[in-house]
């Protein structure tokens, strides 16, 4: 049978009542209630026996204080022991305020524990039994080094229970604890979250880690973790962070905001994670190093700052039906010795790479989709990886690159829409290909460098901006039922020492079926071209629908990068002419002309026999977009081949992705190839200031900058560079490297167009294709101008086109609703037609 036991002040409680709770609980007897009245009791408890503390008038009225300088507050001894709606005062917040024994059992219900931790101890071994803890709606709060620590053989459950302001590590688990929390709401902690070591075990359900110092959930030595429907939120480390041998399953979990890595996985631990999300990591959403294993299915990892996965050592990843999204590195990244395997994935809008492999890793692709990266797939690995049944579309350059030395095999897999080749084999790769399609891409539908040898059979090439194929110079490889439609340059471009072998090869609608340079050995084997067989040496007949056949040359590789040969004489007269003919531009016009009129001095001085004075060509175009710089740039070549101080005086524009590089090596050679097209003219770098970024870290682009100087020196006399970008942001990229500010000293500004400026360009696009602006539209459209926001979107000259594009197009709608419109209304651009202020 229960007693009932009161605890009340002199006074207070009646007859019997007890006045220090000490006392009630040496009377009571296992089993027994001791209620208290309200007020703060200053007393150390130790319950050594089976007895329940109760607040009389609930939850907040009763607190128990450790007396000062001494801890715990309450210490529990027995087993079944239990406290009602008592809040718990530590005397030190960095001891215990509620301590239970080994072998001993503790209910907390309705209760506050502040200014100490709940410390819970179990027996060292199995034998020696287990401590029970339960907490149900309490609250741990204001503690130092944990808020609540479980050691040893302890079995504790959380209930609807918060664990806040902890100057340390909210949960620590030790030994052989074992914890079960359901609805865990822990926030604000110097430290991880929850920390794991030795061989402990923790379950968490419907819970929240939020606010973290270092990691969500620190996982160590051998413990083991499951978590469902359970949220991570801004830590500031790792969201979860495995390392030793810890294994942890994770079931539709979500980690945002972490200030690292999303989800770390080290040495030899193992993760488990389906149905989960990882957003907005400081570093990778998920890392996995040393030889740990990590299996995601149905997962999310959007907008990482690095590679949203990355795999390094001999680590194992498996992902299947995942998606990345956004980020500011690769998709997914492999180097070392690890391996990647992806099964119908997804890899979205990442800044770099959609998949790339280096060093020795190897990746498996299959079902898988990768859309709006800059480069698709890049292969550096010479262990040999393979996709299959794999789309790459809408990249910004490569689709697939499969670097020097490295080795893939393609099965069945889709590039389309790359803005530069489809497929690029670099030296001494070895490549198969079987299947697949390279659609729309900008440049050639596949690229083989020199010494590159693939085995291609069944692949389709369809609308490539230059060569269906092109093989540079001493490159080779068997191409077996190849078809290439609808390519703008030669179908197949061979270069000399060139020997690659087509069998059953099919070439259709292309401006060329063949194209060789002196020194090519092609072997052709049952080849068509528009249904003529294919001889190499000998140029087939222009069938029927005017479209050639075979051709005995094709442009030169500069050609088929898009340089359209030597340009014409033109008269320096006619040219400055059209200097003076471009909107606005007053000082940038009087920049030039100086320009063109000291380098005649310079000129004729050579020509004199007299040393020239010391001059950069060089120049800075500091700007906003839209005002103009790649057209005077253009120009400028012109004007110095017109002096005789450029050989041709070509423009070849480039921007970052075009100079730097993937990975280690890369960026030397590319950014040399670069340079080396616009050798005799002019190199423009647009957005220049972008190899040097603000925080360059690492960045490759300083290797670019180190690369353009040299090359700068050694052919000072055969090319200008022009570096242009926004005015704020050129003055990083000349003082990035001390040879930039030597060879830049000279910058011109490029200034808003003012409204008038922008009626012109639009009245001269106007004029270019028989059209004529009303005077009340002219009207009308200055005040558009003049209203204009002058913000991060205004294009200058190009927000002029565009407008004058959608008067076109408004107009066009208007007049197809008249039924017979006079030659007049067909030109006439009314004040009717001008695009809404709003709508812009």
């Amino acid at each position: 049978m229960t007693t009932r036991h009161t605890v009340a002040p002199k006074g207070q409680g009646g007859r019997g009542a007890y006045r220090t709770i000490g006392e009630a609980i040496r009377a009571a007897s296992p089993g027994d209630l001791v209620v208290i009245a309200p007020g703060t009791w200053t007393e150390n408890l130790v319950l050594d026996r089976a007895v329940v503390l109760t607040a009389e008038h609930g939850r907040g009225s009763v607190v128990i204080a450790a007396p000062p300088g001494e801890a715990p507050a309450v210490t529990v001894d027995g087993p079944d022991c239990a406290l009602h709606n008592i809040t718990v005062w530590g005397s030190d917040a960095g001891l215990p305020a509620v301590s239970v024994s080994p072998g001993a059992g503790l209910v907390l219900e309705e209760c506050s524990v502040e200014g100490g931790r709940v410390q819970v101890k179990g027996p060292e071994d199995e034998e020696g039994g287990t401590t029970a803890v339960v907490l149900r709606r309490c609250r741990l709060e204001g503690a130092r080094l944990a808020g609540l620590h479980l050691a040893g053989g302890v079995r504790a459950r959380l209930e609807d229970t918060a664990v806040t302001g902890v100057d340390g590590t909210g949960v620590v688990l030790s030994g052989t604890a074992s914890l079960d929390a359901v609805r865990l709401r822990l926030e604000r902690t110097t430290g991880s979250g929850m920390r794991l070591r030795g061989r402990s075990r923790l379950r968490l359900t419907d819970s929240v880690l939020a606010g973290s110092g270092r990691a969500g959930l620190l996982l160590e030595d051998s413990t083991e973790a499951m978590a469902g429907e359970s949220r991570i939120e801004t830590p500031g480390a790792a969201g979860v962070h495995l390392t030793g041998s810890a294994r942890a399953e994770l079931t539709d979990c979500r980690i945002r905001g972490a200030a690292a890595s999303g989800l770390v996985v080290q040495e030899t631990a193992r993760l488990s994670a389906s149905g989960c999300s990882v957003a907005d990591a400081g570093a990778n959403g998920l890392l996995v190093t040393g030889s740990a294993e990590a299996e995601l299915a149905d997962c999310r990892i959007d907008r990482s700052t690095f590679s949203a996965v990355h795999l390094a050592g001999t680590a194992v990843g498996r992902l299947a039906d995942c998606r990345v999204r956004g980020g500011s590195e690769h998709g997914v990244h492999a180097t070392g010795e690890a391996r990647i395997e992806l099964t119908d994935c997804g890899i979205t809008d990442v800044a770099m790479t959609g998949v790339s492999v280096l060093e020795r890793a190897v990746a498996t692709l299959t079902g898988c989709r990768v859309a709006g990266t800059a480069a698709g797939i890049g292969i550096g690995s010479p262990v040999g990886s393979t996709v299959a049944d794999t789309t790459v579309t809408g990249t910004k350059e490569i689709g697939v690159q499969v670097a020097k030395g490295a080795a893939v095999s393609l099965a069945g897999i889709r590039i389309s829409g790359a803005g530069a080749a489809g497929l690029v084999v670099d030296e001494g790769a070895e490549v198969t290909v079987t299947g697949g399609r390279v659609e729309d891409c900008a440049g050639s539908g596949a690229v083989v460098w020199t010494g590159a040898r693939p085995e291609v059979t069944g692949l389709h090439i369809d609308r490539p901006g230059k060569n269906g194929v092109f093989l540079a110079e001493g490159a080779g490889g068997t191409f077996t039922s190849l078809d290439v439609t609808r390519a703008g340059f030669p179908a197949l471009h061979v270069a000399k020492a060139a020997d690659p072998v087509f069998r059953h090869c099919r070439i259709r609608d292309c401006a060329e079926a063949l194209g060789t340079d002196e020194g090519a050995e092609p072997v052709l084997e049952d080849c068509t071209a528009d249904g003529t067989p294919l001889i190499f040496g000998t140029p087939a007949a222009a069938p029927a629908n005017g479209k050639p056949g075979a051709a005995p040359s094709s442009p030169s590789a500069a050609q088929a990068a898009g340089d359209s040969g030597e340009p014409e004489e033109e008269n320096l007269e006619d040219l400055l002419g059209e200097l003076h003919e471009l909107v606005g531009l007053d000082r940038v016009k009087q920049d030039v002309g100086s320009l063109v009129k000291l380098m005649q001095t310079v000129r004729r001085r050579e020509e004199a026999g007299l040393p020239a004075p010391p001059l950069s060509r060089h120049l800075v175009f500091a700007g906003n977009p839209g005002t103009g710089k790649t057209t005077v740039a253009r120009l400028y070549g012109r004007l110095l081949k017109a002096l005789g101080l450029l050989r041709r005086g070509h423009l070849i524009e480039v921007d970052r992705t075009a100079l730097v590089g993937e990975y280690v090596g890369h960026t030397g050679p590319k950014t040399t190839a670069a340079f080396n097209r616009a050798l005799g003219g002019v190199l423009f770098i647009d957005e220049a200031y972008s190899l040097a970024p603000a925080f360059a870290g690492n960045d490759f682009g300083t290797e670019a900058v180190a690369t353009l100087v040299k090359l700068m020196e050694d052919h000072r006399d055969d090319v200008v560079v022009i570096a242009a970008g926004y005015p704020g942001d050129m003055h990083r990229f000349v003082g990035s490297n001390p040879g930039l500010a030597s060879r830049f000293g000279r910058t011109l500004l490029f200034e808003d167009y003012e409204p008038g400026e922008l009626v012109s360009i639009v009245e001269f696009q106007a004029g270019q294709h028989r059209y004529e602006l009303t005077p009340t539209a002219r009207t009308e459209l200055f005040s558009l101008f003049e209203a204009m926001p002058r913000g991060e979107g205004f294009g200058n000259g190009r927000s002029a086109r565009q407008i004058f594009q959608e008067m076109t197009e408004r107009q066009a709608q208007r007049v197809a609703e008249l039924a017979a419109p006079t030659a007049e209304q067909l030109i006439s651009l009314e004040a009717h037609d001008l695009p809404h202020p709003a709508a812009r």
